[in-house]
């Protein structure tokens, strides 16, 4: 029913309405479209550049690429934005785009430290450890305390065979960051290398008070144990078990040396897989391995 108010509007002959109504000009319709103002794209632009950055730490790399790449289109004379997505097409192994964003982002700031030990780690992608080290030793002039790349160059030097160089490019980085496991792990590495196990078994116990179950140092842990001796035999076999649980991929001798295991060590995890106790856990691995996946440690 109507409202009250509105019946004699209805009641009203349309048609006269419409004869006696004065007939109004066309009016096209023209959308009205906000154009933002340059400081709010630059706080979009920064606000998805910060969620780029958490996705990158959580171990999200392609997400963090895509919103990375929004944050370069609103903000593209900001370098920040271009090592953001160099680093997350890094991490999603898309090398010849993050050498294009490296690029870019060099042109806009050639001193920035970041771009350079950016450019280090995708040296060291490309299986090009000299450049590398020249790249990472150029940005640590810029910032001596950067223990990322303390990390990178220790890994270039291991690449080329210089275990020395290796050993105290890795104590620098774990120096400047107490935490950094990776760098620890990496002691181990050069260390049983060198003939000194009890010395990189010790590395790899300090990893593990600090990432409890991590694949890679597990693993290493149980091959220097299993090198000792009979004495550490059960615990290796254990320890062994539960890294392959956690990361098949290391059951692969050709992704141990992708992961910069040396010689000796991808020796004598052999020797240690094949032991009995192990053959479920070395064939259920065999079955899970996929080297192209990073794993857990990562």
């Amino acid at each position: 029913m109507a409202a009250r108010w509105l019946r004699p509007f209805l009641a009203a002959p349309m048609a006269v309405g419409l004869i006696l109504a004065p007939v109004a000009p066309a009016r096209a319709l023209v959308p009205y479209v906000y154009t933002p103002k340059p400081v709010e794209l630059e706080g979009a632009g920064l606000g998805i550049a910060q969620a780029a950055a958490r996705l990158l730490r959580m171990g999200q790399a392609e997400d963090a690429a895509r919103l990375a790449a929004l944050t370069v289109r609103l903000l593209p004379n900001d370098p920040r934005g271009w090592v953001l997505l160099a680093e997350a097409q890094l991490r999603s192994r898309d090398t010849k785009k993050a050498a294009v964003s490296l690029a870019r982002a060099k042109t806009l700031d050639p001193n920035n430290p970041g771009i350079w030990f950016a450019e280090g780690s995708l040296a060291l992608r490309d299986g090009r450890p000299n450049d590398a080290i020249g790249l990472l030793e150029r940005g640590l002039k810029m910032e001596g305390n950067n223990a990322g790349g303390y990390f990178d160059l220790g890994n270039a030097y291991i690449q080329l065979g210089n275990q020395g160089k290796a050993l105290a490019a890795f104590e620098r980085a774990s120096k400047l960051r107490r935490d950094f496991w990776e760098a620890i792990n990496n002691q181990g590495l050069v260390l049983f290398e060198q003939g000194q196990t009890r010395e990189a078994v010790g590395r790899w116990r300090q990893v593990l008070r600090i990432k409890p179950g991590a694949a890679e140092p597990s693993l290493a842990l149980a091959t220097g144990l299993y090198a000792s001796g009979p004495q550490g035999k059960s615990e290796a076999v254990e320890l062994a078990a539960r890294a392959l649980d956690a990361d098949p991929n290391y059951v692969l001798e050709s992704y141990q040396k992708d992961q910069l295991w040396g010689p000796k060590l991808r020796s004598a995890a052999r020797v240690l897989l094949s032991d009995a106790a192990l053959k479920t856990n070395v064939e259920r691995a065999n079955a899970n391995a996929n080297p192209d996946d990073l794993g857990d440690d990562e």
